[in-house]
């Protein structure tokens, strides 16, 4: 059986090669044989690897030994940095000695004396760096008892997250190396910064690493810690002149200090070694595989996995208790009272989190051995017998389905009756699949922990701008909704509709680079929207409510609602009251931007994935038309994927749903939503958005406008309440609805608009705009040409288009089959800058270019300079 208690992992190597360890010094009294075993490597750099036996990369290890090494590792550092002297140095160096030799109880106490994610003492003004792949969760334990920010090195580009700098690591299989903090400045302060790996060879890694960062942000001092030091002194010689050069200490910190002694022709022997062996392979089961089972791991989307991007002490708490759950997760798919024997396997680089989900389970299984360590790049002769550190290998392809294979070793043959192997999502797709036969193959269960991508998502998240909330910007409460916004309160972006239409008509102009001018609705409209709302409100909440429910079914690991500002927004509002109300659930709640022709705001979505699983996103508008937006949203969260990697839903939620474009919709009538009626002042005063780029960098949401100035006409929470009084009176009709909408979309509203435009000679489905909620905005704020009916149509959903029809001359014609109750058109040879797709002028088409214009009068032309909705 293959296990990290072995008292000797050097032996074999030693006779085969002559390769021997020597001990020079050690400040906690440990042999580099008590650390370090020996095996031989496919890699013509160098024919040798050093196998710790306290790392658990290669060898499974009780991981409390593992933390606990890493934190004493780092209590030498702290020493080091204050000028103090270690406390009970020896004796913890007995302790660890003890533990590798099998004590459970010296296990036991070495972990008491190195709590997780607890400074040793102060926190030290210092910055820590890992290398990956092996020292990732290492130099986390370091920073840990140093109570300093860290980040490793990783070897995985991150689409969205730019390089600030490289290097070469001159004798690993795998070279290169990449620095992608989530704040560029994390290296560039003038704290001193500590460069943890398992082990010092040479030093060329560690002082490549301080050149290119010194040339930007020089230091004066440095400290390089490893379990293991084995560099000659030429190489001490090479390293005390770099510091000389560049004006600055460079120490040295490790458990043990020493040398490998390496025979003449080494590197020929070992190739011949290697091609005269096999992998050694004990352990296969005789059935073809073992159980496999996935448990859902209950990670906060905003806690970073790792510290790929960096990890600051003040998520220690956060990343403590999100352990927590998920080790219970995983106890329980074990089975707390029948685990025996559990291996946790970490993925390459990902290894702290796996380490310290080990480590729980040590104690959640309290009857069970529970051992530690991880796949890796390397490749490394595995030999079955006494005295050799690696026993035996697995090899699969790369999980993140890249070129070349990866490796387990020590775990066949380690008489393991449960695999936990973690992954992290970019490594849990399809090319896993090798990876978790090849453990089922070898043990009776295989249980896949897969964590969220959440540091990559947070990093691109912490460039963000802060949300906006009420009542700095809008009239709605702040615990309503967040708005993902740039306050352009105080910019003259307002200009007649006249200007506006001109400015779009010349072909340089686009819808969303200005606004309409807002005035104050005058007694009319406001006595419209009130009779819209005395009739329509009890219908809105059952809308509400069925949508919500519908909602809350679509996502049952948690629902995060996402307006597409304005319509949206006060949906989403009621939304969020109805889950209140109805369930005690605290919804979040985001406004965001969408601009026909130019996507939805990605600052605004890399803000929400870095707060929430994007998994949770469900995006809220007020209603459907054709479905214009529905595909706009479709297009941009693909290009979101191509450029970020991260996928989120292109579901949309909406209050109505007539042109049957969504699967989410509290009603499929066509009928008046009172917000519909009016601008700003049923939307929390806040504007339409605004992308343009003379006001608004990428780095920056889009914008909108807060009209503080209009309160006394604000109708917004009048809206809300209106509606959310009738919640009681729906909740039976609601719970009678199927919580899974009964039809899928067939878009037949979008058929209908191409064939009305078509009829119509109007040449662009934009400029058609159906529904009561699209006409009902056309005759209060565009120059209409004509209002199509529904023959069949309930007439009291037609009151107020009818009225507003005659009142601007509008002529209403009653046509059949309309999936709509009616529709209204522009048309581009009527209306100078009708807009089209792309949000620019609409093409004339040449066959009406010469039309006559409709007859205008004192309200149109009124109307058209208002530009009311």
């Amino acid at each position: 059986m293959v296990t990290a208690s072995a008292q000797d992992h050097a032996t074999w190597v030693e006779a085969a090669l002559g390769v021997a360890l020597r001990t020079t010094s050690s400040p906690v009294g440990l042999e580099l044989t008590d650390l370090v075993g020996l095996a031989v490597r496919r890699n013509p750099r160098r024919a040798h690897l050093l196998v710790s036996r306290v790392l658990a990369k290669h060898v499974p290890t009780d991981p409390r030994v593992v933390r606990a090494s890493g934190r004493l590792l780092g209590d030498l550092v702290r020493a080091r940095l204050t000028g103090q002297a270690l406390v009970h140095g020896p004796a913890r160096g007995l302790a660890l000695r003890a533990a590798l030799a099998g004590d459970e109880d010296a296990a036991a106490t070495l972990v008491g004396g190195a709590p997780d994610a607890r400074p040793s003492g102060e926190a030290l003004a210092a910055t820590v760096l890992g290398y990956a792949e092996t020292a990732t969760a290492l130099g986390e334990q370091v920073a840990d008892a140093l109570g300093a920010p860290y980040l490793h090195s990783t070897r995985r580009s991150v689409r969205g997250i730019e390089p600030v700098g490289g290097f070469e690591e001159e004798h690993s299989h795998a070279t290169s190396h990449l620095l992608l903090p989530a704040d560029p400045v994390m290296l560039t302060g003038s704290e001193a910064l500590v460069l943890v790996d398992d082990e010092l060879s040479t030093g060329r890694t560690a002082l490549n690493t301080i050149e290119v960062l010194h040339a930007t942000s020089p230091r004066a001092v440095y400290v390089i810690a490893a379990l293991v030091d084995l560099r000659s002194a030429a190489d001490r010689r090479v390293m005390a002149d770099v510091a000389a050069r560049l004006g600055a200490s460079i120490d040295v910190v490790a458990l043990a200090a020493g040398d490998v002694v390496l025979p003449d022709a080494l590197t020929e022997r070992a190739s011949a070694l290697v091609a005269q062996l096999e992998d050694a392979q004990p352990g296969t089961r005789d059935a073809a595989s073992g159980e496999v089972v996935r448990v859902p791991v209950p990670w906060p989307a905003d806690v970073p996995e790792s510290a790929r991007h960096g990890r600051s002490q003040a998520d220690g708490r956060r990343l403590a208790d999100a352990v927590a759950l998920a080790a219970d997760a995983v106890a329980d798919a074990l089975g707390r009272e029948r685990a025996e024997r559990v291996l946790v396997l970490g993925t390459e680089e990902l290894l702290d989190v796996p380490q310290r989900i080990a480590s729980a389970l040590c104690g959640l299984l309290e009857t069970a051995v529970v051992r530690f360590s991880s796949t890796t790049r390397s490749p490394v002769l595995a030999v079955d017998e006494d005295g050799y550190a690696i026993r035996s290998a697995l090899r699969f392809p790369a999980p993140e389905g890249s070129d070349g294979q990866r490796f387990a070793y020590n775990v066949a043959g380690g008489g393991f009756d449960a695999v936990v192997v973690v992954l992290d999502e970019p490594a849990a797709g399809p090319a896993a699949d090798g990876l978790i036969q090849a453990l089922a193959r070898v043990a009776p269960k295989v249980v896949i922990a897969t964590l969220p991508d959440a540091a990559a998502r947070v990093a691109r998240g912490r460039s963000t701008p802060p949300a906006l909330h009420g009542p700095a910007f809008g009239s709605y409460a702040a615990d309503e909704v967040s708005w993902l916004l740039t306050d352009l309160s105080d910019v003259q972006l307002e200009a007649p509709v006249e200007e506006r239409e001109e400015a779009i008509q010349a072909g340089g102009a686009h819808y969303a680079e200005s606004l309409p001018v807002e005035y104050q609705p005058s007694a009319a409209y406001a006595a419209l929207f009130e009779e819209a709302l005395a009739d329509a409100a009890q219908r809105v909440a059952l809308a509400v409510g069925v949508v919500t429910e519908r909602a809350l079914a679509a996502r049952p690991d948690g629902l995060t609602l996402v307006s597409l500002a304005r319509a949206g927004t006060p949906i989403g509002i009621l939304m969020r009251r109805w889950a209140q109300h109805v369930h005690g659930v605290d919804l979040p709640h985001y406004a965001v931007s969408i601009v026909r022709g130019r996507g939805i705001d990605p600052v605004a979505l890399r803000y929400v994935t870095a707060h929430h699983h994007p998994g949770s996103v469900l995006f809220v508008d007020g209603w459907t038309g054709k479905g214009a937006i529905a595909r706009e949203l479709s297009a941009a969260l693909e290009e979101f994927r191509a450029q970020t990697g991260v996928e989120i839903p292109a579901d949309l939620a909406v209050l109505a749903d007539p042109g049957h474009c969504v699967r989410l919709y509290g009603t499929r009538d066509d009928f008046l939503i009172p917000s519909a009626c009016l601008n700003s002042t049923v939307s929390g005063l806040v504007s339409r958005t605004v992308l343009n780029r003379d006001l608004l960098t990428p780095q920056q949401f889009h914008g909108a406008k807060f009209y503080a100035d209009l309160a006394s006409a604000d109708v917004s929470g009048r809206f809300l309440d209106a509606v959310a009084a009738r919640f009681d009176d729906v909740r039976a009709a609601v719970a009678a609805t199927p919580a899974a909408p009964d039809e899928t979309p067939d878009w037949r509203g979008w058929r209908a608009v191409e064939r009305v435009s078509a009829e119509q000679g109007i040449g662009d489905v934009n400029l058609v705009k159906p529904g009561v909620g699209e006409t009902t905005r056309v005759l209060l704020r565009r120059v209409p040409w004509k209002i199509l009916v529904r023959a069949q149509a309930d007439p009291r959903d037609l009151v107020h288009i009818r009225h507003l029809a005659a009142e601007r001359g509008v002529p209403v014609e009653a046509v059949p089959d309309l999936p709509y109750s009616c529709i209204g058109l522009i048309h581009p040879a009527y209306t100078a800058g009708a807009t089209g797709a792309s949000g620019t002028s609409a093409a004339r088409r040449a066959d009406t270019a010469d039309a006559p214009t409709p007859p205008t009068d004192m309200l149109e032309r009124d109307l058209r300079r208002r530009d009311l909705v």
